[in-house]
C-alpha cells in the first residue's frame, strides 16, 4: 500500500523507520510527505526515513492528488481551539478514496461522528488508535474484542507532564521547576499549560468518549480544572496522610447524555489511578457486560506512538 504522510515530525520520523524494519513482512511505503516547515517529498518509489524536501505544493490537496497514495496519515499538531486545518486535510483523503489514519487527537475530539459518517459514505477507513494512548489498543480493542459491550462510563489517568510536576513538588520543587522536569523529558506541550490547566485530558476525554460512547461532544464542553493551584506545602500535608494527586479525566452516561471531567484528584497513594508515573498512562473502563477493565502503558515513547499507527494500518490493509 502507498501512503502520503501529512506532517513529518518525530511521529512520523519513528513510523518510517518501523515501515523499514518491517518491510519484508509488511510492503507498505511512504510515497509522499508533506510539512509547512520542510516543504514537501513524493517519490512514487518510496522515501527514504529521512526524505529530501523540496519546495513545498500550493496545498494538502495538491499533495494527496499527486501522491496517489491509498492512504494517508494526518500527523500534524494538535490545535486544542478547533481541531482544524487536521480536520480539513482528513476530508480531503476521503473525497479522494484514501483511506486516513491519525496520531492527532484534534480530529476525533472535535469532530468524530462526521468524519466517521463522512469515511462509510466514501467506502474507506478512519482509524485512529495513536490519538489517545501511544498506541496502546483502546479504540481497537474495543472495536474488535468486546462485541455488544456498552461502555458506561471511564476514568483515566492520561496526561505525563501533569504527572511529572506532581511527582516534583513531591520531592519538595516548584512547580515550576516542576514543568522543567516534564520539558526536559520531552512531554510538555511548548505551552505547558495546556498540560497542567487539563486542556489535554479534556481533549482525550472528549476523544475517547465519542468514539467508545457517541457522546458527540468537544473539549469545551468537559468541566475541567487542572493542578495549577497546587503547591509542595499542600501535597507535603496529602502525602503524610496517605494520599496524592492525579488529574483524572472521567466519563459517564446519564439520562442527560454523557458527561466529562477533568479533575486534579485527591487519591488514596495506592489508588489504581495513582499508580501510573511518568510517562505511564492508565484507562479503566466501565462497561455493561465486563464489569470494570483495563488498559495501562508504562512509560511509552514515539516507539509506541509510531506502532499505534503501524497497527491501524495492518487493520485497514486486512480490512
Amino acid at each position: 500500500m502507498k501512503l502520503a504522510l501529512i506532517g513529518y515530525g518525530k511521529v512520523a520520523r519513528a513510523f518510517a523507520r518501523l515501515l523499514e524494519k518491517k518491510r519484508a513482512s509488511y510492503p507498505f511505503r511512504i510515497v509522499g510527505a508533506h510539512t509547512l516547515r520542510h516543504g514537501t517529498a513524493i517519490d512514487p518509489k518510496g522515501l527514504a526515513a529521512d526524505p529530501v524536501f523540496g519546495p513545498p505544493v500550493a496545498s494538502v490537496e495538491e499533495f494527496l492528488d499527486r501522491t496517489r497514495a491509498e492512504v494517508a496519515l494526518e500527523l500534524t499538531t494538535l490545535n486544542p481551539e478547533s481541531g482544524e486545518p487536521a480536520i480539513s486535510h482528513i476530508r480531503a483523503a476521503f473525497a479522494r478514496g484514501q483511506h486516513v489514519i491519525t496520531s492527532n487527537k484534534g480530529p476525533v475530539a472535535f469532530a468524530y461522528a462526521e468524519l466517521r459518517d463522512e469515511a462509510a459514505r466514501a467506502g474507506v477507513m478512519f482509524r485512529h488508535e495513536a490519538a489517545v494512548m501511544d498506541g496502546t489498543p483502546v479504540f481497537n480493542l474495543v472495536r474488535n474484542n468486546l462485541p455488544g459491550v456498552e461502555i458506561k462510563g471511564f476514568a483515566g489517568a492520561l496526561n505525563s507532564t501533569s504527572k511529572v510536576v506532581v511527582q516534583s513538588m513531591l520531592k519538595g520543587r516548584s512547580f515550576e521547576e516542576g514543568v522543567e522536569d516534564a520539558r526536559a523529558l520531552g512531554v510538555a506541550e511548548a505551552d505547558a499549560s495546556f498540560d497542567t490547566e487539563g486542556w489535554d485530558s479534556a481533549a482525550k476525554a472528549a476523544a475517547l468518549a465519542n468514539v467508545l460512547m457517541d457522546a458527540r461532544l468537544t473539549p469545551h464542553a468537559v468541566d475541567r480544572r487542572g493542578i495549577g493551584r497546587l503547591t509542595p506545602e499542600r501535597l507535603a500535608l496529602l502525602k503524610a496522610s496517605g494520599k496524592t494527586v492525579v488529574l483524572v479525566s472521567r466519563a459517564r452516561r446519564t439520562p442527560a447524555g454523557v458527561k466529562l471531567r477533568v479533575r486534579a484528584e485527591v487519591l488514596p497513594a495506592d489508588d489504581l489511578l495513582a499508580a501510573m508515573y511518568g510517562t505511564s498512562n492508565l484507562l479503566i473502563l466501565d462497561t455493561d457486560l465486563m464489569g470494570e477493565i483495563g488498559v495501562f502503558t508504562l512509560q511509552p515513547g514515539l516507539k509506541q506512538t509510531a506502532y499505534g499507527l503501524f497497527s491501524d494500518l495492518v487493520d485497514i490493509a486486512r480490512g
